[in-house]
């Protein structure tokens, strides 16, 4: 999994270290996880259907969070980041956060560039270091 809109890294990792190293990555850049969704455990409940493990972590810096919302309150429909964990075909696991330069381009309002940038690099980081 490397979609073009994403921040992406493939590791050799089995899924949980990677989420335990991707949630540890986050928080050194400043994020928290805010909400954990097993999409496995969910399709399997609503569908009944069998689905490799794939979770999205809801990611939020707090402080950068608060300056786009006092920019523009409805930024809150684009909070928060996404970052998701999935098995690989064959082992390890991909790690993807959302790009936020992707998500913003929705947005035409300059207030938000230098915090869409920071995001961005903080969460490029963050992957990296896993």
């Amino acid at each position: 999994m490397n979609p073009s809109y994403g921040i992406n890294k493939q590791t050799d990792y089995d899924f949980d270290t990677a989420i335990d190293k991707t949630t540890a990555a986050l928080k050194e850049e400043g994020f928290g996880v805010l909400t954990e969704i097993d999409v496995k455990a969910t399709l399997k409940k609503k569908l009944d259907v069998d689905f490799r493990r794939y979770t999205i972590l809801g990611a939020c810096n707090p402080p950068l969070a608060h300056k786009a919302l006092s920019a523009d309150l409805g930024i809150g429909l684009l909070l928060p980041c996404n970052v998701v964990v999935s098995e690989r075909d064959g082992g390890g696991t991909s790690v993807s956060a959302i790009s936020p330069k992707a998500m913003f381009a929705v947005v035409d309002d300059e207030r938000m560039a230098p915090i869409v940038e920071e995001v961005e690099a903080l969460l490029t980081r963050a992957i990296a270091a896993i």
